[in-house]
């Protein structure tokens, strides 16, 4: 099975030597973004995610045009924030970077509540759901004649499409009941943090049953964080390394700054720290520090190239189609899981006609 492989730009100030120690080259910028992206596409990585924090970092939309004349080859996969923007004006945004694109746009759909707004999360993923639909729609080239609980449209699509004449894939990631509903109405790729292979297993079938509920099908996805090095013995101490200098309450700190902080997915990632060993390993190769000073994906596949290897096949044997990919910092660690991985997979980009949004 091929494999699509993606890296991670550091759009949110998610970069660091030492966990917990701001450092003023790392943080979000034009300059420091670029550099991750331009170096993952020289790598042949297949795709790039531009993740989306209304107070932290740079804008990514704004970031996605910039880049795009500049890669190559990648893919971007971009971060929208259901809600941000009306639905029309956002599928004219989406077609203009996948123009610019020359047509390797894909997105990834995030339900977080608005700053400044307070939604239950029913009614956000009930809203994700009715936004992708009226977005999948007009990118299709389709009229939008609709009335629903969050939106009311009746427009012709923009002229300004996308380069294929189709929408591009929907990535969409989360553990509640509600937002596994919207995944199974809505998404194409299901995005999980990482776990135990048999926890990852368990996800699926559940997936797979809600999504054939809606007449649809679901692929799979895993992101998460990656070090890799010579020697398993390397590649844990860069790990201890990585904490070295972090402070608990600092830690506290940052997990508690992102939106989605309060979120079934964030709480399974502390259930997986909590039944760790002392070293932080939930698995031999899965370590679960990083989210000690990170809110969202918390573990990272950690080992030596046949290891890392070996932990990858077992879940793309389980059905895991996608890997987004990351690592402190995270320009090193893209430059070495490209040396020491990426050329033993067989990956390429996502390539499958998307199911209509069930509504």
């Amino acid at each position: 099975m091929t494999i699509e492989v993606s890296w991670f730009s550091a759009l949110c100030d998610d970069d660091y030597e030492f966990l917990g120690q701001a450092d003023p080259a790392l943080l979000s910028s034009w300059e420091h973004c670029r550099n991750i992206v331009l170096a993952a596409d020289r790598h042949r990585y297949d795709n790039v995610l531009l993740p989306s924090g209304y107070a932290l970092g740079i804008d990514n939309a704004a970031f996605a045009a910039a880049i795009a004349p500049l890669a190559q080859h990648i893919r971007l996969l971009l971060a929208v924030r259901c809600g941000e923007l009306v639905v029309p004006q956002l599928a004219r945004q989406l077609a203009t970077i996948d123009q610019i694109l020359e047509g390797r746009l894909t997105i990834n759909i995030i339900s977080s509540e608005m700053p400044g707004e307070s939604l239950d999360s029913e009614s956000r993923y009930r809203r994700s759901t009715e936004i992708m639909y009226l977005l999948r729609r007009l990118l299709n080239r389709e009229p939008v004649d609709y009335s629903g609980d969050f939106v009311e449209l009746t427009i012709d699509p923009p002229r300004i499409g996308m380069v294929g004449g189709r929408s591009p894939l929907f990535y969409f990631g989360g553990l509640s009941p509600a937002a596994k509903e919207c995944a199974a109405a809505g998404a194409d790729v299901f995005l999980m943090w990482p776990d135990t292979t048999a926890a990852v297993s368990e996800v699926m079938a559940d997936m797979n049953a809600r999504a054939g509920a809606n007449g649809r099908e679901l692929r799979y996805g895993w992101r998460s964080h990656v070090i890799v090095r010579d020697t398993e013995d390397e590649a844990r101490a860069a790990a201890d390394r990585l904490l070295s200098k972090l402070d608990d309450e600092i830690g506290r700190e940052i997990r508690q700054r992102s939106l989605d902080s309060a979120s079934a997915g964030v709480a399974r990632q502390a259930e997986l720290r909590e039944s760790a060993d002392d070293a932080g390993y939930v698995e031999r190769h899965l370590w679960t520090g990083v989210g000690r000073a990170r809110s969202g994906a918390g573990a990272a596949i950690v080992g030596d190239p046949d290891q890392v290897l070996a932990k990858i096949r077992e879940l793309e044997a389980a059905g895991v189609e996608a890997f987004i990919l990351s690592g402190y910092p995270h320009l090193g660690e893209c430059d070495l899981f490209a040396r020491y991985v990426l050329p033993h997979l067989d990956h390429g980009r996502l390539e499958f006609e998307p199911s209509p949004v069930a509504v």
